[in-house]
């Protein structure tokens, strides 16, 4: 009974814990740009980017599928690496994690490396700091909340996945099956006291990172009035 409750917690903390630490290295120079850039294709890939936030997850799921696939063209280049095919299994949920929580990474940063403005940077610039400096050195410890919250949304929100866990991954325990499709499997299966135990605990969850967001703006607002 006990490995049927934490197994799927165990592999969704894991694949929570993946996904966030790898949009933090993909998502951070991408909010960098998207701040500091005047370039035309600015909108369109931050259109791009915020899809995932108003496209159904399973049309998501349906066209990952598709193209990681066999026919698909990842599925040709993953295949021909000798690595098979990524559906239906941990990595394919790790690839579909990232895609998904995507704009919970960038927006966060975004908005808060936009919030820097220009002087601290120029400042930076005339006591002759190179870009990689600035960067590393002024804009990053500037924007400590943004990563902060960036990081908690993009956990939470991995955390709670369904459709696209469950187009890409299935339902194969140890493997893919993750909290969310746990639940679904014990309503499912009329098995209502489990499926109300896992999912209180999300409820719980839920309420723990909404509080603690709600501190970490609460904390901003203080710093920037004082």
């Amino acid at each position: 009974m006990l490995e049927t409750y934490w197994d799927p917690i165990w592999l969704t903390l894991r694949l929570a814990a993946t996904t966030t630490l790898l949009l933090l290295f993909i998502g951070t120079p991408i909010a960098w740009w998207l701040a500091r850039t005047s370039h035309w294709l600015r909108q369109p890939i931050a259109a791009v980017i915020a899809l995932p936030l108003v496209l159904p997850p399973t049309v998501l799921g349906f066209y990952l599928l598709l193209v990681m696939g066999p026919e698909g063209w990842v599925g040709q280049i993953t295949q021909s690496l000798g690595i098979g095919l990524l559906p239906f299994t941990f990595e394919g949920l790790v690839v579909a994690s990232v895609i998904y929580s995507l704009p919970f990474t960038v927006q966060p940063l975004q908005n808060a490396f936009e919030a820097i403005g220009n002087g601290f940077m120029e400042a930076a610039a005339t006591l002759r700091a190179a870009p990689l400096d600035r960067f590393l050195f002024v804009a990053m410890p500037m924007a400590r909340n943004g990563f902060l919250t960036a990081s908690v949304l993009t956990f939470a929100h991995t955390i709670g996945e369904f459709g696209v866990i469950l187009m890409i991954g299935g339902n194969i325990p140890g493997e893919t099956k993750v909290l969310s499709v746990a639940i679904y499997d014990h309503v499912e299966a009329l098995e209502y006291t489990q499926a109300h135990w896992l999912s209180a605990g999300m409820v719980v969850f839920s309420f723990v990172v909404l509080v603690t967001l709600y501190a970490l703006n609460g904390k901003a607002r203080l710093g920037a009035i004082r």
